[in-house]
């Protein structure tokens, strides 16, 4: 080939790439398909994504914060329940303790009297255990629980008390509602 022939024909292919790269500016590539708007579709797809994931992403910065502020909530109820858990049965003893201070300020030395007001006393303050769930065990005659009782000592069973069952309680227990607080201290019937 001629070198002027060589230049010629890139000439030629050089004219048809400036048309292909002509009609994909002005939309119309040469395949007949439109690259312009195959880039509009593109930027549309990148801008729904993107909008998608800032809904993402803005939902999860607030779930977070909703889960700090559930659990800083409570840890928050967590301390004003330790802190004032015991409220109700405070108030419940505040007329236990007027009437004890009632009593010490009492100058009659009327034995009666004062035997009297011990035993008002002793029902108030029974009175708040019962409201806040606080029972005594009292376990006479009922078979021996480990659970609720300690045994102190074991005596021959007397005439009708099986063996194995609590003769005599030396201290009262109590229970709050279904827990033991304090077993009984007890003697068990051989």
């Amino acid at each position: 080939m001629e070198p002027g022939k060589q230049e010629t024909v890139n000439a030629g292919q050089a004219g048809d790439a400036d048309h292909r790269l002509a009609d994909a500016v002005d939309g119309q590539p040469a395949d007949g398909g439109t690259v312009a708007s195959d880039g509009d579709e593109l930027k549309a797809a990148l801008a729904a994504a993107e909008t998608k994931v800032s809904e993402y992403y803005d939902a999860l910065l607030r779930a977070k914060a909703e889960a700090e502020n559930t659990r800083r909530r409570a840890q928050e109820d967590v301390s004003k329940a330790h802190k004032f858990g015991i409220e109700n049965f405070a108030e419940a003893m505040l007329p236990v303790m007027d009437s004890l201070q009632a009593a010490l300020g009492d100058a009659t030395a009327d034995a009666a009297k004062i035997r009297e007001g011990v035993e008002l006393t002793r029902k108030q303050l029974q009175g708040a255990f019962e409201r806040n769930r606080l029972v005594a065990i009292a376990p006479v005659g009922e078979k021996f629980d480990p659970h609720r009782h300690q045994a102190i000592s074991a005596v021959a069973a007397p005439e009708g008390t099986p063996p194995n069952h609590v003769v005599a309680v030396l201290q009262q227990g109590w229970m709050l509602a279904d827990r033991v607080l304090r077993p009984a201290l007890v003697t068990v019937a051989s």
